[in-house]
């Protein structure tokens, strides 16, 4: 978090018509600009998050797609389950069973144990993230 003070000092000359003279008026005016901004691992940690957290959602997406047994010939469908079998792959062959059917839907075994071992590995990444804070283990 990045924060900035500016302190500006002005002197007005005002000519006073009670005087005869003109008199000289000093102000001091204060600007307090606050800006914040994530620090370094913040924002590495914010990366992460979203990265795995896309990952996550199209996992999730192919495992709703074939319990919904959606049409393989619509190109959005055929799109994320394409996607996501680069993400389920590494997990494919981990249980007997890959897949259950029933009638035409599908519930994908490997892309649940893969939403959980992506899950896993989320927390690994963040929880080395976090021993290299700087900093107090409070904020």
């Amino acid at each position: 978090m990045t924060e900035q003070t500016e302190q500006t000092e002005q002197t007005v000359v005002t000519p006073d018509p009670a005087a005869a003279g003109a008199s000289e008026t000093s102000s001091m005016a204060t600007r307090r600009t606050t800006t914040t901004r994530p620090g370094g691992n913040e924002l590495g940690r914010r990366i992460v998050v979203l990265a795995f957290g896309l990952i996550q959602l199209v996992i999730i997406l192919r495992v709703v797609l074939l319990v919904l047994d959606a049409r393989e010939g619509n190109a959005l469908v055929s799109g994320i389950l394409d996607i996501s079998t680069f993400f389920v792959g590494p997990f494919d062959g981990i249980l007997k069973v890959n897949a259950l059917e029933s009638g035409g839907s599908i519930l994908d075994l490997a892309a649940i144990v893969a939403l959980a071992g992506w899950s896993i590995l989320e927390l690994v990444v963040l929880w080395a993230l976090g021993v290299f804070r700087s900093g107090s283990a409070s904020a």
